[in-house]
């Protein structure tokens, strides 16, 4: 990994790989602004919660 993610842990790397391909699926060569990818992004998060402690791996 270069640049600023140098360390993922092992619970996270799903959610890493998951981020960036997200970026890589929406990205501007295939027709989408930074406005589009936010509109996904919310409607993606409607009606769910998202706590810390819902992150963390027992």
């Amino acid at each position: 990994m270069k640049g600023v993610y140098q360390h993922c842990g092992e619970q996270h790397f799903q959610r890493y790989l998951n981020e960036f391909a997200f970026r890589y699926n929406t990205r501007i060569k295939l027709g989408y602004d930074d406005d589009m990818r936010a509109a996904i992004v919310v409607r993606g998060a409607t009606g769910k919660r998202l706590t810390y402690q819902g992150t963390r791996s027992a």
